[in-house]
Parts: C-alpha cells; structure tokens; sequence
C-alpha cells in the first residue's frame, strides 16, 4: 500500500521530493526494499501533521504535502490537483474533496465529509451526513452538495508551525479529525475539487474493494 502512494506521489510533475517518515522499523524496511526514500521518527506526535512539521523543521523546502498511507492515488494528477492551485492562490494550507455519488458512504462515519464557503474555505470537516437536508426523509446523497474530503493536506513552511503549535481543539478531539484543530484556531484551509479516484482504506474489510480498484486502473 504504501508502495502504490509512494509511486504515484513520485510520478506527479508537480512534487519535487518524497519521503516516508514512520515510527515502524517495519515501514522502514517495507520503503527502502523498494528504492523508496524514508526518515525514522522516533518522538511521539499527536497527528500525521504534526509528523509532518516535525520533518519541515529537519529539511528545506517551503511547501509540503502530507499525503497519508491510507489515500492511495489512482493517478498522479490527483496531487496535481492540489499542488498546482495552492501554488497560484497564496493560501497557506488547502486539501481536497471530491463529490459522494454514495449514499452509503454519505452515512458512513469513516468517510469524512466537508463543507465550503463560497469561496472554496472549509467550514468544517465531520465524520456525520453534512449538510443535512432537512425536508428529504430519505437522506440521499445530492450531487453537487455533498462532498467526501480526501486524506491529503498541502502547507506552507509557516502554516505548519503554526499548526503543531495549536493546542489539541476540542472538536479535533471529539471527531478525530486533525484538520479541525485549524479551523478552530482560525488557519483557513482552502478546499479545491478533483475528479481523479482513490482507493481509501480505513478498515481491513476495505482492503478487497482497494484492490478491485487497484487492479482495474492497472495498478496492482
């Protein structure tokens, strides 16, 4: 698995440099048995974020891209997606959703969705159905209002830190969503749209449906 995220991270025009970094000696060895490039971090970190900023602060750069083991791309161009906007636009933090043609996975609590601002900001992230539609009983999904958001998080040197050094928000807590600690300590977080795929795995039982997806964009 993470040898798929690795590859297509590797292959998008718009990354310059990728790196795993991991607490697991497994993980290490799983990395470097492919060519991959790998950092061992040994602290303990609250978040992947938080991970994250930690190996700004060990390396140059100026944008980084947290792209999770768990989001495995079927196309470079998903990251493209995200790192070509961000680039252009001056915002100091952004991810990226997609539309939910599910209603499953609508009511899903592993599928996070978002909502946007007119302008493309996140006003919040949530494991429930939002928006609710109040007047329809059968809670379907609506094309073009519901959005599932991608595990996949892109900042600027500065955002990071001042990321890692919020405090752990209260609806971070209770909803087990890193990204809600910048909303509630008010770092904007700007939301761009993609149509490319991604195989999510969040619970052994969606190992299989991964691989399905995998195999059928010739990639497994």
């Amino acid at each position: 698995m993470i040898q798929h995220v690795y590859e297509q991270a590797a292959a998008c025009s718009a990354v310059e440099d990728v790196v795993v970094a991991t607490d697991d000696e497994r993980i290490r060895q799983a990395v470097e048995g492919f060519g991959g490039q790998v950092m061992v971090m040994t602290e303990p970190f609250r978040t992947g974020t938080d991970r994250v900023a930690a190996v700004a602060r060990r390396r140059g750069g100026g944008v980084y891209v947290d792209l999770q083991g768990d989001e495995i791309p079927l196309h470079p161009d998903l990251l493209a997606d995200l790192i070509v906007p961000f680039l252009a636009s001056g915002e100091s933090m952004g991810t990226l959703q997609r539309g939910i043609e599910s209603t499953e996975d609508l009511h899903n609590p592993g599928v996070v969705k978002v909502v946007t601002d007119a302008l493309g900001h996140a006003l919040y992230f949530s494991r429930a159905p939002i928006p609710l539609v109040r007047d329809d009983p059968s809670r379907k999904a609506v094309e073009g209002l519901h959005a599932i958001h991608l595990g996949l998080y892109i900042y600027t040197r500065e955002a990071l830190e001042r990321f890692a050094s919020f405090p752990t928000g209260r609806l971070e807590d209770v909803e087990k969503l890193e990204q809600l600690r910048a909303l509630e300590f008010g770092l904007p977080i700007r939301v761009w749209e993609t149509r490319h795929l991604s195989a999510r795995i969040d619970a052994p039982e969606d190992v299989p449906g991964a691989e399905r997806l995998l195999r059928q964009h010739g990639r497994a």
